[in-house]
């Protein structure tokens, strides 16, 4: 066997499911059409479960890094003007309040991030082949056939056309909103699709030092006639993108776009003529929203932008695939192992793809009333149309499935995340920080049994449990009261929680038969009953 599970597609859902492929253990190949890592930052926004995912996995402060001068631009939002010049000449860059920092700080042990689409790819792509994965660029996918045993898939050197077949276990396909594996497969998509506006994403180089004067930005919506877009800050030091729309039925094409007119609307946009404009790509785009009808064929399973592409606003898109990749991977590793029965895997669509149908209705309505998403002062106005804020969106979701056991599917609140973060199984796991330590109940990639007091029958039966069930089971203590509170466990009770920071049971209390019940949960946690 060529490896065990190959991943298709090199983007950044692709790179994240190897590396979470390979940090549980599993050396994932990675097969990508591309020549390399896209230059192109697609997006900027990292939600607040997806940093907590990179520091569980020890890359925060490579995350730092890779944030760069854009981090320094957090918290400033975005705001209007006809022109950026004009707007920092009259102090019109008072941007939309930001999320309520002190909640995240009382929820989580990270923040949300501003980085490019570009870096973190990077980061990803280091990390990923440290821990043990293989990423082949130039590499296409053809063909995939499978059986009982495993998937064989054809792949092409695109230089030299050279075929050869790779044999795996499983599939990840992550290759895009156009997925020739999912095609290949007849799996279906439901939901709206392409959304009709046409747009020119422009990649520049321009020093803006003087311009910006120490006041970093995120986005600025820029009203000008001649050059109606939006300006979006990459670095805060010399990368930014210019959004543009076009228009065919008015006879417009992305061929009237060369790099000389895109650097002319530029300076136009920000309004210095004699600005010097290096234009480093243009890429066309659509918005889109669909839905794939299965994330899983067999052996297959699709993932990111394959499964579920969602309209931009809200930066939920690149949030959610990486989601994926993190519920994914740890069930694989598990199977692969021989700990878990591949039932464990039907879990996978179960869980992901109510969420993702959740994510993209979201979405929508945020296309509708993009000023509700921006201004989290109005949960009123949200509540009314069905908007959920964007923390709960990000991680206020709960699983259902045969993985969890008891609690229910719709969170408590669709304002107020810290409802909604609650020890309920199925929900993300309350923060707390671990007696004795910097580190947080959130911080786990393995399964862990956090309790509040000492508990010597849990400790035992965990170290017990662990041997027979052929898993890491860590045991964690946060006496802080309100972390108990906020858990709803009294006296003797635990969390059992997941690999991928996801209650899997709770025990009010310390059951009788603490070993039995141990036992017991795991063995239906992990399909081996």
């Amino acid at each position: 066997m060529t490896a065990p599970v190959l991943v298709a597609g090199g983007g950044t859902v692709g790179l994240a499911a190897a590396l979470f492929l390979a940090h549980q253990g599993v050396p994932a190949l990675v097969v990508e059409r591309h020549a390399g890592l896209s230059i192109h930052p697609r997006a900027t926004g990292l939600g607040l479960r997806t940093v907590e995912i990179l520091r569980a996995h020890g890359l925060a402060a490579r995350l730092r890094e890779a944030a760069g001068e854009l981090a320094r631009s957090k918290g400033r939002g975005r705001f209007s003007a006809r022109t950026l010049a004009e707007a920092f000449d009259s102090g019109a860059q008072n941007a939309n309040p930001a999320a309520d920092a002190p909640t995240v700080d009382r929820i989580s042990p990270a923040s949300w991030a501003l980085c490019a689409q570009d870096r973190l790819d990077e980061l990803l792509l280091s990390a990923a082949t440290e821990r043990g994965a293989t990423v082949r660029f130039g590499t296409e996918l053809v063909e995939v056939v499978q059986d009982e045993d495993g998937v064989s898939a054809t792949v092409r050197e695109v230089a030299t056309g050279r075929c050869e077949v790779l044999r795996c276990a499983y599939l990840v396909a992550a290759d895009g909103a156009g997925s020739p594996v999912r095609q290949a497969l007849g799996v279906r998509t439901v939901g709206p699709g392409v959304l009709g506006s046409h747009a020119i994403n422009v990649l520049f180089r321009a020093d803006l030092g003087d311009l910006l004067r120490g006041k970093e930005f995120a986005v600025c919506e820029i009203t000008h006639p001649e050059a109606t877009g939006r300006l979006v800050a990459i670095d805060n030091a010399s990368r930014w993108v210019f959004h543009l729309a076009y228009d065919p039925e008015r006879g417009q094409s992305a061929a009237d776009f060369p790099a000389q007119r895109c650097a002319e609307l530029v300076r136009t946009a920000i309004g210095l003529p004699e600005l010097a404009v290096e234009v480093l790509s243009v890429l066309p785009w659509q918005s889109a929203a669909q839905l794939s009808e299965t994330f899983r064929v067999g052996r297959v399973f699709l993932a990111g932008d394959a499964a579920h592409v969602v309209p931009p606003v809200g930066a939920f898109g690149m949030n959610t695939g990486i989601a994926d990749a993190h519920n994914l991977a740890w069930k694989l590793a598990l199977v692969l192992r021989g700990a878990a029965a591949p039932e464990l895997l039907d879990t996978y669509d179960a869980e992901r793809r109510p969420v993702a149908r959740f994510t993209v209705d979201q979405a929508l309505l945020r296309v509708l009333r993009p000023e509700l998403h921006y201004d989290h002062t109005r949960s009123a106005e949200r509540e009314r149309l069905g908007m959920a804020s964007a923390m709960v969106v990000q991680l206020g979701y709960r699983y259902a499935s045969a993985a969890v056991l008891g609690g229910c599917v719709e969170p408590p609140s669709r304002q107020d995340i810290e409802r909604d973060i609650d020890g309920s199984p199925g929900s993300r796991v309350p923060h707390g920080w671990v007696d004795g330590t910097e580190v947080s109940t959130v911080d786990r990639t393995g399964f862990a049994l956090v309790t509040a007091e000492s508990g010597a029958d849990w400790a035992q039966a965990a170290v017990d449990a662990s041997a027979r069930a052929g898993i890491d089971l860590a045991v964690r203590r946060v006496s802080d009261e309100r972390w108990r509170r906020t858990a709803g466990i009294g006296a003797g009770g635990a969390l059992l929680v997941r690999p991928d920071g996801v209650v899997g049971w709770r025990s009010e209390s310390a059951p009788k038969d603490v070993p039995g019940t141990l036992d017991r949960v795991l063995a239906k946690i992990l399909a081996q009953d």
